[in-house]
């Protein structure tokens, strides 16, 4: 079996990526030690082509055309060409992508495409309450319309999604993103008193406005709680950093308290259970998430975690047994729960081993590789 999948943001060292790239890289590597051959295809962080070879996966970075107005049709064209030439080779039985992957993709007899739902432009546009982009709505519509199958990552990413998108009686199954529980293990004995924890990155939707905002009311009671953010920064559309708002508006209201949150930039991903393993709490107040990676790995290692109580959040936490939910637009909120979590040390360890055994039974990376094997294999027979 050979499985295409088409990402532009498959991990590469010196770059960071978003949960979307890490996601791809473990499901990646994982067919790859099933027997499966992979491919990922996609376009370069930097204005070159690459070919590598990554632990059994082959990655193909293609040079970006920046062309203004036609930068989607050489790019395009590039990928076109990239599928056709490797089918050529090694017949390819699956290409896969997020929802708008397939749009100006040519579809190829003999090859089945499906999309991996992660949270599209309208599902996206709805939780943000902003505008559907004409361009990109067409665009998901139109990719919609040439795939042959869905993976929801979510029951709420299904749901949600089809409120405004057909999946036009084709085959839509449910299989949650795996958990690398081998990287992601329990500590012990690492963690640094009052420190809080948020990896993610840093946008307004996920959150860290609000937990700023709720760090004067954690200080009262922990005078020595820290809050260390983790994550790449984002950018508005006229280029301006969305950090850099952060720390222009929001710092100054926190007075002598603002040198105890530190912004700790993009980290690689194999050091992220470091990081977790020296939190006291993990917490991330996501307004909207498709699945949210970030909360199930620190699940795994049996942290502390205060999670969103919007979208999938119900049912990646059992509330008050395996972490606690809350309401991400609630500064208030979100502090109350993190306060919580450090009030009563001995029942937030026990949410931790909950936690963890919740992870290992409904995200165990062996036994989700082999939900998605068998559904590429009935899509390819059918």
């Amino acid at each position: 079996m050979h499985i295409c999948l088409l990402t532009n943001e498959y991990p590469k060292e010196g770059f960071p990526h978003g949960g979307l790239g890490s996601f791809v890289k473990t499901l990646a590597e994982a067919l790859v030690k099933s027997g499966v051959k992979v491919s990922v295809i996609g376009l370069n962080y930097t204005p070159n082509e690459e070919i590598q070879m990554l632990e059994g996966v082959k990655v193909y970075r293609l040079k970006r055309s920046k062309l203004r107005g036609l930068a989607w049709f050489f790019n395009s064209t590039m990928i076109n060409a990239t599928i056709a030439s490797l089918n050529k080779k090694y017949p390819i039985n699956i290409v896969e992508s997020p929802e708008l992957g397939l749009a100006f993709i040519n579809k190829i007899k003999n090859i089945n495409y499906v999309i991996r739902l992660h949270g599209g432009h309208h599902f996206f546009a709805e939780a943000e309450k902003r505008g559907i982009n004409r361009w990109k709505g067409f665009q998901e519509k139109r990719s919609f319309q040439k795939s042959d199958a869905f993976i929801a990552i979510s029951r709420y990413v299904k749901s949600h999604t089809e409120t405004y998108l057909s999946y036009l009686n084709k085959p839509v199954v449910y299989i949650n993103n795996p958990i690398n529980t081998k990287l992601f293990t329990p500590v012990l004995g690492n963690e640094k008193e009052g420190q809080i924890v948020f990896a993610g990155t840093v946008c307004e939707k996920k959150g860290v406005r609000q937990l700023i905002q709720a760090f004067p009311l954690i200080k009262k009671q922990f005078p020595k709680a820290t809050l260390e953010i983790y994550g790449r920064d984002w950018l508005f559309p006229d280029g301006s950093s969305y950090m850099q708002m952060l720390k222009d508006k929001e710092l100054p209201l926190l007075g002598v308290i603002a040198k105890d949150l530190h912004f700790n930039g993009a980290i690689p991903f194999t050091e992220i259970p470091s990081i977790y393993a020296q939190a006291e709490v993990c917490v991330f107040p996501s307004h909207m998430e498709t699945l949210g990676l970030v909360a199930p790995e620190a699940m795994a290692m049996q942290k502390a975690v205060v999670f969103t109580n919007k979208g999938p959040g119900p049912e990646i936490i059992i509330d008050g047994k395996t972490g606690l939910l809350c309401n991400p637009h609630s500064p208030r909120d979100i502090a109350a729960k993190i306060i919580w979590m450090l009030e009563h040390k001995q029942e937030a360890q026990q949410m931790g081993v909950e936690a963890g055994k919740a992870i290992l039974e409904r995200f165990d990376l062996e036994v989700l590789v082999q939900e998605n094997i068998c559904f590429y294999e009935q899509i390819i027979k059918s």
